[in-house]
């Protein structure tokens, strides 16, 4: 079993390769060579890069790109009216779409651990306004999505 700082890594390496795919136009495989390659457990301008799951990594990287139709959907209709998906941030839609694969896809993480990890994610890029949005976003799409998770235990 992967241990929880690697599973947190492979989060946000996917959130970053999401993010670098829409910015670039980089396809799927390129970006997912470039990330296990270069950018995942590497020193980078100084920076180090954390060891990743790269198996975890490469679900949601993919299971973002198979799937971003219909997780867009479920995105969209936790927003308000005016202020679609498109509207929004890239880096804040890259978490977004990642937390809600996660959350529609891997019923193995319970939901409130991959809302709380997507919370994270956010804060490494923005204040707790944005934060606060993330997970306000994919709590609803969690409560679509695993709605049994959320009902009082008696």
């Amino acid at each position: 079993m992967a241990s929880a700082g690697r599973r947190s890594a492979a989060r946000l390496a996917a959130v970053q390769a999401l993010y670098k795919m829409e910015v670039t136009g980089n396809g799927l495989k390129e970006t997912r060579n470039e990330f296990e390659l270069f950018w995942i457990g590497h020193e980078i301008e100084g920076a180090s890069y954390k060891d990743a799951e790269i198996a975890f990594f490469d679900d949601i990287l993919s299971g973002v790109v198979s799937a971003q139709g219909p997780i867009d959907r479920i995105i969209d209709k936790t927003l308000a009216a005016d202020w679609p998906l498109a509207r929004i941030d890239s880096v804040m839609r890259a978490i977004l779409r990642a937390g809600a694969y996660e959350l529609k896809q891997r019923g193995d993480i319970p939901a409130r651990v991959s809302i709380k990890e997507y919370v994270d994610v956010a804060g490494a890029f923005f204040g707790a306004e944005e934060a606060g949005m993330i997970n306000a976003v994919l709590d609803a799409v969690a409560r679509q999505c695993r709605a049994a998770e959320f009902e009082p235990r008696g």
